[in-house]
């Protein structure tokens, strides 16, 4: 059995919270699935942080961390199935909230907890699933969000203490990428809103080692955007007109941090070298 089970090719994302997985990763998990590749999703808080309903923020009356949670995770159910993931693991970690927030002095929130302690149960993850491919933020969590750095930590450490991923990436935005959204955005006068990227968002694009074309999912990717309603005044996407959605949706960019097989300097398949 065990065979088989490393021998069966597997894709698995380690992700902050609800949401996380459509935006960097839908296009993959969609891909894949179709191709015959079991996919696994962890994701490691609930989504306490996110937005109550009309909008309401955290510690603002109306906002219930737990009926956040709850919301959050049943719309998790609904992105999941539109993207054709097989298999769901939820660490259930509390939300820690954007940089800066009340709730990163909670003892008890993901960016919290020991790296040893949530690293072990997403290796035993690994060690059950076996997968070749994993894939999670960068050392920044491609924004500065507590939770992203976290699961980029534990992602790192499973990874080194397992042994098991064969290659292993970070998600990235590419630079050029969020300057052309950006200037199109502007010259069709958009409504942005309070919408609005540090200058130096994204990735360089000479760092970026894999672009997978998931045009073919786009419906499905947004589909499972919308799943995520109750955080829409959150998902700047879901504004845009639909022909920068499918621009900006319809290709994933990577990071190859480390790959144990031969594999080209510029890849278009995150299993390159493994089949």
């Amino acid at each position: 059995m065990l065979e088989l089970m490393e021998s069966e090719l597997t894709l698995m994302a380690v992700h902050a919270h609800p949401d996380d997985e459509v935006i960097s990763t839908g296009g993959i998990f969609a891909r894949y699935a179709d191709e015959g590749i079991r996919t696994v999703l962890v994701t490691c808080t609930n989504g306490e942080q996110g937005d109550g309903p009309g909008g309401v923020k955290p510690g603002e009356p109306g906002h219930d961390p737990a009926d956040v949670s709850s919301r959050r995770l049943g719309e998790l159910r609904e992105s999941v199935a539109h993207l054709a993931i097989a298999h769901v693991e939820l660490l259930g970690y509390p939300d820690s909230g954007m940089a800066g927030w009340d709730a990163n002095a909670d003892t008890g929130v993901f960016s919290n907890v020991p790296v040893e302690q949530s690293a072990a149960r997403l290796a035993a993850l690994m060690e059950k699933y076996r997968p070749q491919v994993v894939v999670t933020y960068d050392e920044n969590g491609n924004y500065g969000h507590p939770d992203h750095i976290q699961a980029h930590r534990i992602a790192i450490a499973a990874a080194e203490s397992t042994g098991i991923p064969r290659k292993f990436y970070h998600t990235a935005v590419p630079r050029a990428g969020i300057e052309r959204m950006m200037d199109y955005l502007r010259s069709t006068g958009a409504d942005m809103g309070d919408f609005e990227l540090p200058d130096d968002f994204g990735t360089p694009d000479e760092e970026i080692t894999t672009v997978v074309d998931v045009s073919a999912y786009f419906e499905r990717k947004l589909k499972a955007l919308e799943a995520h309603a109750s955080q829409e005044d959150g998902i700047f996407l879901l504004r845009m007109p639909d022909d920068l959605q499918r621009q900006v949706l319809g290709t994933e960019s990577f990071v190859r941090r480390f790959s144990a097989v031969p594999a080209p300097d510029q890849e278009t398949d995150l299993f390159a070298g493994l089949r």
